[in-house]
């Protein structure tokens, strides 16, 4: 089965009080311009993420929050804009300002086992408002700490590593990044094996300016009744996808449409489903964002070190009777073609529109959907071994995460967030399109009915 509810399960966390980390070495003082890549509206928000990782007997006695709190101090030296705060200036301008100011550190201890977890990892993950406490006036973007981080001592001796972080800052690839010589400081490196390079003047705008795409990422979108999503019933669930759902859903890919990649399927199929469970107006156009990497599109190449966002969200955009009625080819299409117009000029011209248009955000009701599972997130070691999970904890977007089950199968996470009775529909549909036969000739059933009942 895809579906997992989330594990029916309580703790105590004991925290100590936070901490204020500063870099282990003076720093320079500076004021560092993010670029109009990092300045998107759409990122002012902080991202949080789990790492959670077994006990390991060839570690001792040894404290994880103690070996990663020195180990940070060491990283901020290099990474020392990350102990700043954020200014804005004239046009929403962000500006850090390297004052070495430290970011929150805070260590906690849980009277819980790994194994209580449950034996699929997956979010939203039990009491994780203990697991990551909210620093009172810290989760600001403008002079607030640019990290909090929290680690979770479990009793089976391991431990959760839990971090808040700005994403006007990085994007995973910039967090990754971090995180990896964070991880080599806490095993004794005196060095990051990859060096930071600021430079985000190389995604700022042109002078002057030229917007060449139309960019309907950021169309301003009158609301309708079907696009407001009532949060006061929401249930926040993730569904699972290994090689048996994958084969599943790969009867319903036409012919021509052979070579899209996993991401694609799967990203139309939830596209598909979450619409059907809406029940919006059949005529409601129905936006899906997609963060798309720009890193290798760039020539010359974005430098390596280079820790700032190289992401964009081209849109696709269906009538939503188009998305319930026609074949899951047609949301494949549309998902295809949205990724293929990323290219360096797309991101320059993404880089313009924000300087001289407002910094505006994504689309009112977009969907928005990321690909996480071709990162290193699992991989990141601070001495204990590799993480049994890694991933986002933000349910309003679709953030897909690669988890290793019980068989030793690389399996796709993908957190979905409805309305209780939607989320029931969303369930059934994707059932339906899991477990319908050969014998469907690959077609979906209509969903005219269902949609004319609004």
């Amino acid at each position: 089965m895809a579906q997992q509810a989330p594990t029916p399960l309580t703790f105590t966390v004991r925290r100590h009080p936070p901490e204020i980390i500063v870099p282990a070495k003076p720093t320079p003082r500076e004021l560092k311009p993010l670029s109009d890549i990092d300045d998107q509206g759409g990122l002012r928000f902080n991202i949080t993420q789990f790492h959670i990782y077994p006990g390991n007997p060839k570690m001792g006695y040894k404290n994880p929050a103690s070996v990663i709190r020195d180990a940070l101090a060491k990283a901020l030296v290099f990474y020392y804009p990350f102990a700043g705060r954020l200014k804005e200036g004239p046009g929403k301008k962000l500006t850090v300002d390297c004052s070495g100011q430290g970011v929150l550190f805070i260590e906690a201890e849980a009277d819980v086992t790994l194994k209580q977890f449950g034996v699929e990892l997956q979010p939203p993950f039990p009491c994780s408002e203990e697991l990551l406490y909210d620093v009172p006036g810290s989760y600001g973007i403008v002079d607030s700490p640019l990290l909090l981080i929290q680690v979770t001592r479990l009793l089976c001796g391991g431990f959760i590593f839990a971090i808040r972080h700005n994403h006007n800052m990085c994007d995973v690839f910039g967090y990754i990044q971090f995180i990896t010589a964070l991880t080599e400081m806490a095993q004794g490196a005196s060095t990051p094996s990859t060096l930071p390079i600021w430079e985000r003047e190389l995604l700022c705008a042109r002078d002057p300016p030229r917007v060449t795409y139309p960019h309907h990422e950021f169309d301003e979108v009158p609301e309708t009744d079907g696009m407001t999503i009532p949060f006061d019933d929401m249930v926040h669930r993730s569904f699972f996808f290994g090689p048996t759902e994958i084969s599943a859903l790969r009867r319903f890919v036409p012919t021509r449409l052979k070579n899209c990649t996993t991401f694609d399927v799967v990203t139309a199929c939830i596209w598909r489903c979450r619409t059907i469970a809406l029940q919006p107006n059949p005529e409601d156009d129905m936006r899906l964002l997609i963060i798309v990497n720009a890193r290798s599109k760039f020539n010359p190449p974005i430098p390596v070190g280079y820790y700032g966002n190289v992401i964009c969200s081209p849109a696709a955009i269906s009538k939503a009777r188009d998305l319930c009625n026609k074949p899951l080819g047609h949301a494949l299409e549309l998902v295809k073609k949205a990724k293929s117009e990323v290219s360096e000029e797309y991101v320059r011209s993404v880089a313009d529109l924000m300087a001289t248009k407002g910094r505006p955000s994504s689309s009112t009701g977009s969907y928005i959907v990321s690909d996480l599972t071709r990162t290193s997130l699992l991989e990141l070691d601070f001495g204990w071994g590799k993480a049994v999970y890694a991933g986002p904890d933000l349910p309003v977007a679709g953030f897909y995460t690669r988890y290793i089950n019980h068989k030793g199968e690389s399996i796709i996470v993908v957190p979905v967030q409805l309305p209780g009775k939607a989320m029931k529909r969303f369930a059934e549909e994707l059932d339906y399109m899991l477990a319908a036969d050969d014998r469907d000739d690959l077609g979906i059933p209509e969903h005219v009915a269902t949609l004319s009942k609004l």
